[in-house]
């Protein structure tokens, strides 16, 4: 369902570990956001969209473009 959070993760060369400890959360909980087994809080969203310099439509497929808009 987040093809795109995994796939910006993976371009980064981090693994779920790592951005669970960037996010404050356990890879486990990370890893259910990939997989959408359960949704991204707001916040989280906001955070890895922040991180990875994308905006949160681009992270939720509502956009092709990942640019912010600004």
């Amino acid at each position: 369902m987040y093809k795109r959070i995994r796939d910006l993760r993976e371009d980064k060369d981090l693994t779920q570990v790592q951005m669970g400890q960037i996010l404050h959360c356990s890879q486990r909980v990370y890893s259910n956001y990939e997989r959408g087994d359960i949704d991204i809080p707001t916040s989280i969203l906001i955070k890895l969209a922040d991180f990875h310099n994308v905006s949160v439509d681009y992270l939720l497929n509502r956009t092709n473009n990942p640019k912010l808009n600004q």
